[in-house]
């Protein structure tokens, strides 16, 4: 057979521009194209990627627009990973959440995606329908990304075709890292849309235009569809893309969808495309979206809030904004309704309640972290932040979607503290490449807990947060949880950084440690307390239901808060109570152990409601609840309100009021008021019907000096139109004090219930103007009057009658007694001037006392006088003024405040000092001199350095100082005043013990020892006497420059050979201790090298950071050379700085041979094995070993006609870089080969050494053997074979014996000396040819060993008839019965029966024979007799054609009874033996039919005798067969379990082919063991795709039963997952393809069932899932 390539496209291009010039009557010299139907122009390389059953476009222009629509047909068979990732999570509502706004989240994903490269703005909109005027409800998603293609839409449609694995000729490309991983890469899994678009309807209609093509490809997907296509047996996954034109609605005829003929003419005009249109839509799902709009796009914002308003959030103050990092990504969510409703249109940016933007616009203050995972070196970045206590409430955001608890009214049962601000909710909240994962959520990680914290626990309730991760953390399909995240960052070797400012701190602080003073610092700064003042003592409450918190309360006096004081007595007004209470403060209370003023977040406060007689009770609210606005008028006028008195004609009468004789009093009206300020006139009942009706008391009571006397006593009824109502009073006429009292009477009383009804109390005098009883005084100098007063009859005083004259002796003329005489007393007279002592001008005071002055107040006379209002007032210059009351003596003592001036050079200073009376501006004021000397107290101090600079440090004078120093010998001196220095005495110092107490009262200070790293300003101060005199003075570390140190190194990981990632180094210049000294400067790179053993110094760049002031070296990498350990040395001017780093091997480049030189010839025997194994290292650039295990080595033959046979053909390299090669044998026709070893690494090549090799003939093996035959020779049947002609082949015949090789049998000929060719004839005298004529196969095998045979090429034979010798049936018919009736059936011999011409053998010989067929009848064993039957027309014989050797018999009708013989005797040229047929002949039916049952018995038992031994014939043949073979092949079957064993062996020492999990369970009672350790997988990818779907539940611990589980449960306290077996209910699905049993479709691929692939090293029969119940 020879192999012909054919030009296939060659060929096809002729044959179809023939087809297209005949089908499409295109002219011979027109010019057309043939494209796919993304407008791909065929050619060679295009027509081979074709599939069968294209779609293809006949055009004139690559550009030219269709002029109809064309539709597509493609095929979207689900994927495999259908079924090997069908475990996981796909359900929405699994949390028990409404799931609609997750699911518009999938379609956001994909534009997302698709609009990640727009240069512009990125559009998406998310419109609702549900307007029936333009057809059925439904959902459309549209965006302006790039578009599909119909090969891109065909993969959109194949179900779990992820982007790893859709056809492309690049490949995926991870996207490069970007702040909060805002890649747009969230298009992943090839899952998510179809399951949204399926969850919120029935239908979905994809319509799609690329960038620069001309068409718009369309696609539909509908339940209906499906399940039409299911009933009637047709392919499922298969439908057609309608190709079209930019808005050409023509194809759209279903009236429900109306609305798409306005959404298809918006095509025209745009470049790029896509939109969703989801119809069917759930009735639920259009009611949430049209009358919960608001919620929708609050969940949606919440998920994309870094999306749309960038990495910093929406941060709503006008001063910070997203510059740095802008967006151009709008999302917008339209509604129209049903006119006349408005469309409504909500961009999610102007969304401003979502949590995110409540979390970020709350937040005090921000922690930022980083946490990296090894070894995948995973990154995530964080953010905790801060939401302080404010005064009475916590500022953590609520979610608006929750809805909150209403305030409770029975506040008995609060605790202490206020509700925990986030109460059980975790901290931070989990993004995956910018999107938010809404059901995982992470509680807290160890650094950040309250575990050991030094501020209140409740701060820790106030922290929300943010995690942002990539791709790197796996998420479930449908993005609604993380699978691996909490378990990888709670991991120990997880690295966790501080980052200020978006870069990493360069602070050497643990996080935790870090985390704990930012938190500290958030609790001082942002927290306002309330300040509990007026400890009382502590006591235990029994109103409390909960024990725990009974006791202990602490009680206190007044609060401060929020810059108000509530004290005890205080009437207060509560707030968010029902009802509005009303009361007095009786004390506060804090739950906890006191003894002092505390600041607490929380508290109740004790009310004593008012009216204390209505109500007479105490409610305890929190303190929260107090009413801050509320003012005392207000509260008063509510407390009053329950009875409220009203003065209908204007004149109402205040309380304590004084009123003249004689004034009426009232009219009053009286109202009482209820809870909810209604009048009420009876009291309330708990029933139906009116309660007992009220009346109201008056009494006035006059308060004597007699006692009390009740002097009016009136009763009133209620009224509806006025109330209770009292008439006007009489006058009053005596001068005392009354009180009225408004009383409500129940049944002859004012008590109900143990308690006093509501009652009124007012207080009022009656007054006349009184006369003088005693003698008027008069004073000297001043004039006086007589006092003259007159009064009525009831001795009241009144008006004097009009007309009066007075004189010295006073007269009324008309009087009983007219004249009366008045006694004068002489008294002081009044203030006429001030008199001040010491009168000593200027006064001397010592600098730091008061000074005491003596004041009197003289009259006229030089008297001293008193009277009222004779203050005095003192003001020393700059201070305050001081005064005395000189109303009761004339005189008195002012005593000023210490005097304390800042006395400069001892110089006394001079002060004046005023004297004044404020109500006496006629007296003169009184001004002295105050002389001021110096004191001799310490005024002032002096610290000194006795040295050779003699250093005097001044108050706050900053003082620099080397790092590690000590500032010694300092000294303090003490001066008064007036500059003299002031001795010390033991007796007022006072230091601590390890001080030197002689040195410092010798004015001798402790050596100050300098820190020896550069931290923050250190404050030091020296004081005397508590601080009255100090000298302070801030203190800075400096550092001494001493040496060169790198401060960041990263070397350990990536320190590699010429490898591309280059490591870097900051330098600085730092001092003994490490602190940088900051001198570098940007000119300092020029004298800055780095020497090393075999350093590529080109390489190597030395770069100026200006925000760190340092050096960064990059390019440090090496040429060649030994691996290990190196110096690295760093120089600087005559700075050096060495540090030693690890070299290993660089970037895998090629591999080599180990033990022999490459390109070695080796000459082989055809056949034979390699002895020496191959042993390739695998190699850097220079030749390192380089041990990296991902690289894979492969062994190829250079050509495809060497047979090598190995027991691995690749495998990965080992721990040291190496991988051994056993060739077993090799084999092939004689000539020159390579074995070739080659590598790959991330699906790069890695060159490698090859194998020269030279295969030599084997002088004793047979190489071929060959039958000659006359092709034109007949087989007969049953005869004998005639002589073959063999010819064996051999590589060599220098030593061949041929006695040895070939059996007896054969007859060889011809020399063999110096030939490679043996010919023989192969004599088949014994060996019999078939006897069943038909085509047979002739095989020749030759034994070459013990082992293995040498076939010769199959020959097909012709065997033929042989010569013809009988007549005979096609089949040997039963023994007829027949019996003499008239019925034809009983009477019929032979029915259907064919005879043939047959040799000896029974084949058909006679096909060129033609004649007749005697039929007769004779007697059995040759017998004679008389009466022969006779044939039907009472004939003895009767004769049938023969054609080509073939007669058809029929015969019947016969009279007679006994056994005959039917014989059948052919006339033809050849004679032939005749058939004879024995049958039997009764006249009785009876004997007939029993007759025919025991033939037919017979006949039967005959026939089973001839297939037995037939069987056992075969079954000994095929024995015989079978033991030759097993006795051959047994030694092979040793060989493979060795194999296999050693290949087992070899994948459990391989990396991650071996649970590392340790297990720690299985040798328990009914425990099968941890996941990871139940079962192998043999295939590496199908290995790989196993363990990444349950990597979450390697460590669960699979039992037989479910009390074996909750044991293991309980011991480990919940910490321990389980799963029991006979709790697992399974219900098996066939695979995709396979329904009723039959495969709809050939599936790519080989889809089986992962439960397939484990292998159970034990309990196979509980680990194998197929046996579960």
């Amino acid at each position: 057979m020879q192999k012909i390539t054919v030009d296939i496209f060659h060929i096809f291009k002729k044959c179809f521009h023939f087809f297209s010039v005949q089908e499409f009557s295109i002219g011979p010299r027109e010019v057309f194209v043939v494209a796919t139907t993304d407008r791909t122009i065929l050619d060679f390389d295009k027509f081979k990627e074709l599939q069968d059953g294209s779609t293809l476009y006949l055009l004139q222009h690559e550009r030219q627009d269709l002029p109809v629509a064309a539709e597509e047909h493609i095929n979207f068979t689900p994927h495999y990973d259908v079924v090997i990732r069908g475990g996981m999570h796909e359900y929405y509502a699994s949390q028990g959440q409404a799931p609609l706004s997750y699911t518009l989240a999938e379609l956001i994903d994909n534009a997302l995606s698709a609009t990640a490269k727009n240069e512009g703005l990125r559009s998406i909109e998310i419109r609702v329908l549900n307007d029936k005027t333009v057809g059925k409800p439904a959902v459309i998603v549209l965006d302006n990304g790039h578009g599909m293609s119909s090969k891109q839409l065909n993969n959109w449609a194949v179900y779990r075709l992820s982007k790893f694995k859709k056809e492309s000729t690049e490949g995926y490309v991870r996207p490069d890292p970007v702040p909060r991983s805002l890649n747009s890469d969230i298009s992943y899994f090839g899952v998510g849309g179809k399951q949204a678009v399926f969850y919120i309807g029935d239908s979905a209609r994809m319509i799609s235009k690329p960038v620069g093509s001309p068409d718009v490809h369309e696609l539909v997907l509908s339940k209906e569809e499906f399940e039409r296509k299911e009933k009637n047996n047709e392919d499922v996954y298969s439908t057609t893309i309608l190709n079209r034109r930019p808005g050409d609605s023509s194809h759209v005829k279903n009236n429900d969808e109306r609305f798409l003929h306005a959404l298809i003419a918006e095509e025209r005009g745009k470049a790029s495309f896509t939109a969703v249109v989801i119809t069917g839509v759930q009735p639920e799902h259009i009611t949430l979206l049209t009358d919960r709009l608001d919620i929708v796009t609050r969940q949606l914002a919440h998920i994309y809030h870094y999306y749309i308003h960038g990495v910093n959030g929406h941060v709503m103050s006008s001063s910070s904004s997203n510059s740095d990092h802008p967006t151009n990504i709008d999302i917008q969510v339209t509604l129209r309704e049903k006119p006349p409703k408005c469309p409504r249109a909500i961009h999610l940016r102007e969304v401003e309640d979502d949590m995110q933007t409540l979390f970020i616009n709350a937040a005090a203050d921000t922690f930022e972290f980083r946490a990296t995972t090894i070894p995948e070196r995973g990154t995530v970045e964080g953010i905790v932040r801060y939401h302080p206590f404010l005064y009475d409430k916590e500022t953590y955001p609520k979610d608006p979607t929750v809805a909150q608890a209403p305030d409770n009214d029975d506040d008995d049962n609060e605790a202490g503290f206020s509700d925990r601000a986030r109460k059980e909710k975790p901290i931070f909240e989990c993004f995956w490449n910018g999107r938010l994962i809404p059901y995982t959520k992470v509680s807290e990680f160890d650094w950040c807990s309250p575990r050991g914290a030094k501020v209140p626990v409740e701060c820790y309730s106030r922290l929300s947060g943010v995690l942002f991760t990539d791709d790197r953390f796996q998420v479930t399909t449908n993005k609604l949880t993380f699978t691996d995240l909490e378990l990888k960052l709670r991991d120990k070797n997880t690295i966790y950084t501080i980052v200020v400012n978006g870069q990493k701190s360069s602070k050497r602080a643990t996080i935790q440690n870090e985390f704990n003073q930012w938190l500290q610092n958030c609790h001082e700064k942002f927290d306002k307390q309330v300040k509990f003042l007026g400890f009382k003592g502590t006591i235990t409450r029994h109103d409390v239901p909960s024990k725990k918190m009974q006791q202990p309360w602490a009680t206190f006096s007044s609060i401060e808060w929020e810059g108000k004081t509530y004290k005890t007595g205080q009437h207060v007004k509560s707030l968010r109570t029902n009802p509005v209470l009303y009361g007095t403060i009786d004390r506060f209370l804090l739950y906890g152990n006191y003894d002092g003023d505390v600041f607490a977040t929380g508290g109740q406060v004790e009310v004593i409601r008012e009216p204390k007689a209505l109500y007479d009770t105490i409610k305890i609210i929190p303190i929260s609840k107090i009413d801050k606005a509320a003012t005392d008028e207000v509260i008063r006028r509510n407390i009053d309100k329950s009875l409220k008195v009203v003065w209908p004609k204007g004149n109402p009468w205040p309380a304590n009021a004084v009123c003249p004789a004689g004034t009426p009093l009232g009219p009053i009206n009286v109202i009482i008021l209820n809870r909810k300020g209604e009048q009420i006139s009876s009291i309330p009942t708990a029933g139906q019907g009116k309660g007992q009706v009220l009346s109201m008391q008056l009494k006035i009571v006059l308060h004597g000096s007699k006692g009390d006397q009740l002097i009016s006593n009136l009763v009133a009824l209620h009224s509806a139109k006025w109330g209770f109502e009292f008439k006007r009073n009489g006058t009053f006429l005596f001068f005392h004090q009354f009180v009225i009292w408004l009383l409500f009477v129940y049944n002859s009383s004012t008590v109900f219930g143990g308690k006093p009804l509501p009652n009124y109390t007012l207080k009022f005098t009656i007054k006349g103007k009184e006369t003088q009883s005693s003698d008027p005084t008069v004073r000297v100098g001043v004039p006086f009057n007589i006092p003259v007063q007159f009064k009525d009859l009831y001795g009241h005083v009144t008006a004097p009658p009009p007309e009066l004259h007075y004189d010295l002796k006073v007269t009324f003329c008309g009087l009983k007694k007219d004249t009366q005489t008045i006694k004068i007393s002489l008294l002081p007279g009044n203030p006429h001037s001030l008199h001040v002592m010491p009168e000593e001008n200027p006064v001397k005071v010592e600098n730091g006392n008061p000074v005491a002055f003596n004041v009197e107040i003289h009259d006229e006379a030089g008297n001293i006088t008193a009277q009222p209002k004779q203050i005095v007032r003192c003001q020393v210059q700059g201070f305050p003024f001081v005064t005395t009351d000189c109303s009761n003596t004339g005189g008195g003592q002012i005593m000023t405040e210490h005097i304390n001036l800042k006395i400069m050079d001892g110089q006394p200073q001079m002060l004046k000092v005023h004297f004044e009376m404020p109500s006496q501006k006629h007296i003169a004021s009184v001004t002295r001199q105050l002389k001021v000397n110096p004191s001799a107290r310490v005024a002032k101090m002096e610290i000194y350095r006795a040295d050779a600079e003699n250093l005097v440090v001044t108050n706050n004078e900053k003082i620099d100082w080397l790092a590690g120093g000590s500032l010694e010998n300092l000294f303090y001196r003490l001066y008064d005043e007036a500059g003299n220095e002031v001795a010390v005495s033991a007796e007022i110092v006072n230091w601590t013990a390890d001080v030197d107490l002689k040195g410092l009262i010798q004015g001798k200070l402790p050596d100050i020892q300098v820190p020896t790293k550069v931290q923050d300003e250190r404050f030091f101060q020296v004081s005397y006497h508590d601080q009255s005199v100090s000298v302070s003075f801030p203190f800075q570390t400096l550092s001494k420059l001493s040496t060169f140190h790198l401060c960041n190194i990263y070397f350990v990981y990536c320190m590699l050979v010429e490898t591309k990632c280059s490591p870097r180094a900051d330098l600085e210049l730092v001092d003994q201790y490490d602190n940088v000294t900051w001198t570098l400067i940007p000119t300092s790179v020029r004298d800055m090298n780095v020497e090393a053993e075999g350093l590529d110094t080109s390489s190597v760049a030395f770069k100026w950071q200006e925000s760190s002031s340092s050096v960064v070296v990059t390019g440090v990498r090496f040429h060649s050379g030994r691996l290990g350990f190196r110096d690295l040395c760093f120089k600087y001017s005559s700075y050096v700085e060495r540090i030693n780093v690890e070299v290993t091997a660089g970037v895998p480049a090629k591999l080599k041979l180990i033990g022999e030189p490459e390109q070695v010839k080796k000459k082989k025997q055809n056949g034979h094995s390699i002895l020496t194994p191959f042993l390739v290292q695998l190699c850097d650039e220079w030749e390192n070993p380089c041990p990296d295990q991902r690289v894979v080595v492969h062994l190829r033959p250079s050509h495809s006609t060497l047979k090598v046979t190995t027991p691995v053909t690749s495998q990965p390299v080992n721990t040291e870089g190496k991988a051994s090669f056993t060739v077993n044998s090799v084999s092939g026709p004689k000539g020159n080969y390579q074995l070739k070893f080659t590598g790959s690494f991330t699906e790069k090549s890695i060159p490698g050494p090859a194998v020269n090799l030279t295969i030599i003939p084997d002088c004793n093996k047979p190489v071929k053997l060959s039958v000659e035959y006359d092709s034109s020779a007949r087989f007969l049947a049953g005869g004998i074979f005639p002589g073959l002609h063999l010819c064996l082949f051999v590589q060599s015949l220098e030593s061949l014996s041929l006695s040895t090789k070939l059996k007896a049998s054969v007859c060889v000929s011809g020399q063999f000396s110096q030939c490679r060719t043996i010919s023989f004839v192969f004599l088949c005298r014994d060996k019999q040819i078939p006897q069943h004529a038909g085509q047979h196969v002739i095989q020749f095998a030759l034994r070459v060993d013990k082992n293995n045979d040498l076939l010769s090429d199959q020959i097909a034979i012709n065997v033929v008839a042989n010569q013809p010798v009988k007549l005979g049936p096609d089949s040997q018919p039963p023994t007829p019965v027949v019996s003499n009736s008239t019925d034809i059936t009983n009477r019929t011999l032979v029915e259907n029966m064919t005879l043939r011409i047959m040799d000896s053998h029974g084949n058909s010989a006679g096909q060129d024979l033609d004649g007749r067929v005697v039929v007769s009848i004779k007697c059995p064993n040759g017998e004679r007799s008389n009466s022969l039957p006779l044939f039907e027309g009472k004939i003895s014989s009767f004769r049938l054609i023969l054609v080509d050797g073939k007669a058809f018999i029929n015969v019947s009708n016969m009279l007679h009874r006994m056994s005959f013989v039917l014989v059948f005797k052919s006339l033809v040229p050849t004679p032939l033996e005749p058939f004879e047929l024995q049958f039997h002949f009764y006249n009785d039916a009876e004997n007939q039919t029993r007759i025919s049952e025991l033939t037919k018995k017979r006949d039967e038992l005959s026939a089973a005798i001839a297939t037995y031994t037939t069987a056992f014939t075969t079954s000994k043949q095929l024995l015989n067969f079978l033991c030759v073979c097993i006795s051959l092949k047994i030694q092979n079957i040793d060989r493979l379990i060795n194999e296999k064993s050693a290949e087992v062996d070899q994948i459990l020492t391989m990396p991650r082919r071996s649970c590392s999990i340790h297990e720690t369970s299985m040798l328990q009672l009914d425990v099968l063991g941890k996941v990871g350790h139940l079962a192998f997988v043999e295939d590496d990818t199908a290995a790989w795709v196993i363990s990444w779907h349950i990597w979450g539940d390697m460590d669960c611990v699979v039992t037989k039963t479910k009390e074996a589980a909750e044991r293991i449960y309980k011991e480990t306290n919940g910490r321990q997952q389980v799963m029991a077996l006979d709790s697992v209910k399974l219900f098996w699905k066939p695979l995709p393809h396979i329904r009723n049993g039959h495969a709809l479709f050939d599936p790519p691929g080989n889809p089986v069932f992962a439960r397939e692939l484990l292998i159970c090293p034990n309990d196979q029969k509980c680990c194998d899932i197929g046996e579960l119940p």
